[in-house]
């Protein structure tokens, strides 16, 4: 018997365990079929982000597709899903791979805390173009324009802003450069931008998404380009950067191809989260991949190949190479220099050399 919860809109990072606990036993009195001591154990948590994205998706995909309860949490986004981790609130999450490796390094959004030795990957998941949404009367034509104009650049926390940031530093701007710079999170900014109090808005996200397809219908807002020799320079010299295309036709007959640029979304989880339920969330998805490949078009994309190597910074969590090794996607443990001895675990901190992360 599957049991499913997603938390309000308004969730925080953190989850009581005593309310998890509660939920769980009510559920058992409700669904005699799951078994008692499902209530006792603690449920799987994903943090995903706004109930917008593709994020929030997925995490209610995989409490799905999981035979143990699970909550599918919202979020302010990868920065604080990240931290999240980090501090052990959660089982597992998602972020963008660019705050990924921030967070790994201590670079970027993470210099105050360090780097996270304890951050282990899970798998890779989506591409996710940044996208640049802008009102047809806004004269905006590209990512050089919007200098001066009222741009939302997403709220602290979440995985657009840190881009966002990113793509600042490479023009030598800041966000004094707009007038003003918004802070709305995700599943607010199209309201806006359809009522004319932002000019602009940002989004890293998986398409087709509804935010965006909001901002289309309701106010024929259009997506533009966002190129230039600053973003060339990114992309080149940043591993987990790649070009990206957002395909023509996603959101009307007369949208064109967008080019941009993009990271992967992953999915990510601390060195101490229990390898079984890493495991297991691994098997849920792989197990029947074209399955949950169906439940969103942003996945169309995804490959065993790619899922355990693009955008992936950190190194590969015990529970997750534990299944593709079982698979024969990565190698076999290498045995014990003492062949008297049983195997002993590789050092976690080892995996597979990370690719350039892909958009798609």
């Amino acid at each position: 018997m599957e049991f499913q919860w997603t938390a309000p809109q308004r969730a925080i990072a953190s989850f009581p365990a005593s309310l998890g606990r509660h939920l769980l036993w009510l559920a058992a009195l409700a669904w005699p079929g799951m078994p008692l001591q499902a209530a006792d154990a603690p449920p799987t948590v994903i943090a995903t982000a706004s109930p917008a994205g593709v994020y929030h998706a997925t995490g209610r995909t995989l409490c799905r597709l999981l035979d143990a309860p699970c909550i599918a949490q919202p979020s302010g986004g990868s920065a604080a899903n990240l931290a999240a981790v980090r501090a052990g609130e959660v089982t597992v999450a998602l972020a963008q791979s660019d705050l990924q490796y921030q967070a790994v390094t201590g670079t970027g959004s993470f210099a105050e805390a360090g780097p996270d030795d304890t951050l282990r990957s899970v798998m890779s998941l989506h591409g996710e173009p940044f996208t640049l949404v802008v009102r047809r009367d806004s004269g905006i034509d590209g990512f050089a324009d919007l200098k001066g104009h009222a741009v939302n650049v997403g709220n602290p926390g979440s995985g657009q802003r840190g881009t966002m940031m990113t793509l600042l530093e490479a023009w030598s701007w800041t966000l004094d450069d707009f007038r003003p710079a918004d802070e709305l999170p995700a599943d607010q900014q199209s309201l806006e931008l359809c009522h004319g109090n932002i000019d602009a808005m940002v989004y890293t996200v998986g398409h087709p998404n509804p935010s965006v397809e909001q901002a289309v219908r309701l106010c024929n807002a259009r997506l533009v380009d966002v190129t230039g020799p600053a973003v060339e320079s990114l992309v080149a010299e940043t591993p987990y950067l790649a070009r990206a295309t957002i395909p023509a036709g996603l959101y009307g007959d007369d949208q064109p191809a967008v080019t941009t640029f993009g990271v992967r979304a992953t999915l990510v989880a601390s060195a101490d989260a229990d390898p079984q339920a890493v495991h297991d969330i691994v098997a849920a998805v792989f197990n029947d991949l074209e399955a949950f490949k169906a439940t969103h078009p942003a996945y169309a994309d995804l490959t065993p190949e790619r899922m355990i190597h693009d955008g992936l910074s950190a190194p590969l969590h015990e529970g997750a190479k534990r299944y593709y090794r079982e698979r024969g996607w990565l190698p076999a443990e290498p045995p014990s220099p003492n062949a008297s001895e049983p195997a002993t675990s590789t050092d976690p901190t080892q995996a597979p050399a990370a690719d350039t992360a892909t958009s798609g």
